[in-house]
């Protein structure tokens, strides 16, 4: 049974930057898509950014482009979010989460990951 753990969560000015990582075990973590959601309170939870096996294949939810860059580094089974700009409006719950699909591209549908991480705290003060 996988075990996601996410960290780097943390509070910010706006305008400033963090990076979350996340860690996942008890899988081949090579072998999964990867991606960040998000969760604002009161709201539904989002997809931010989404990564493929190979980390060729990318996408970004149109309100983080350009301001947060997704990568994974396999040899430490770690997948990265790094968040610059950041506004006031970015500020929810961010989580981790791994899959399982045939094909090697960017998964974004929240229903094709397995695997979810309890979530890290990101709080942008204006």
């Amino acid at each position: 049974h996988a075990q996601v753990e996410e960290s780097g969560g943390g509070w910010v000015q706006a305008g400033g930057s963090l990076t979350l990582s996340c860690t996942i075990f008890g899988l081949t973590f090579a072998d999964y898509h990867l991606g960040w959601f998000r969760r604002f309170p009161g709201k539904e939870r989002e997809g931010v950014a989404h990564l493929s096996r190979s980390g060729i294949s990318k996408f970004y939810a149109d309100s983080v482009k350009g301001r947060f860059f997704i990568s994974r580094d396999n040899a430490k089974n770690t997948l990265y979010l790094q968040m610059t700009s950041l506004k006031p409006e970015d500020t929810g719950m961010y989580y981790c989460a791994a899959g399982y699909y045939s094909v090697d591209v960017a998964i974004i549908r929240e229903r094709d990951y397995t695997y979810w991480g309890q979530g890290t705290q990101v709080t942008v003060s204006a």
